[in-house]
């Protein structure tokens, strides 16, 4: 099946957006996708923000994205929008980084206010980057993604089944991308 790299931009070490994404990656692990997590905050700091596209770890996030079929990228929204981070890392890309794949925007937040962050400020970006195909994005909010004592995540049960179709359709958009075209 195809290979998915799945973004974390969150700065937070207890990232609920990167809770929510591991959830994801599970359902498409499930369907027999590999799955290559991510996170964000692992780059260098001073690599992100000096924009060092030659710096080993900046080369090889690019070469992760290259490599992928597939991105699912999360974010938690801060005033409004994506976080500084993920703005930093997509910004040390090349600039058709996301050409010919399927990607899938998530974002998490405190407030339902934030729900249309995904549409009005992530999905822009990506779709410069080329993006083969957006596939429908999703908003969560913090309070419905929980870690257990033992380490795993709970997402609320109506979160789950609304996000299920979600990441369905994703898969299928990988599916159809990875698909051999036949000739006429």
């Amino acid at each position: 099946m195809a290979t998915v790299l799945s973004v974390s931009g969150s700065p937070s070490a207890t990232s609920r957006t990167t809770r929510l994404l591991r959830h994801v990656d599970a359902r498409l692990e499930a369907r027999g996708h590999h799955v290559l997590p991510f996170e964000a905050r692992s780059l260098p700091a001073h690599a992100l923000l000096s924009g060092d596209f030659d710096h080993p770890e900046i080369v090889a996030v690019t070469e992760l994205f290259a490599r992928a079929d597939g991105v699912v990228i999360g974010t938690p929204v801060y005033k409004a929008a994506y976080s500084g981070l993920l703005k930093a890392l997509l910004d040390v890309l090349p600039q058709y980084a996301l050409a010919g794949k399927a990607v899938l925007p998530l974002a998490t937040g405190g407030s339902p206010a934030h729900v249309l962050a995904v549409d009005y400020a992530l999905r822009p970006v990506l779709s410069s980057m080329g993006a083969g195909h957006i596939t429908q994005g999703w908003f969560v909010l913090d309070r419905h993604i929980t870690a257990r004592e033992d380490g795993t995540t709970l997402v609320e049960r109506e979160t789950g089944t609304l996000l299920a179709p979600v990441v369905e359709g994703f898969a299928q958009a990988l599916e159809r991308l990875a698909a051999p075209v036949l000739a006429g």
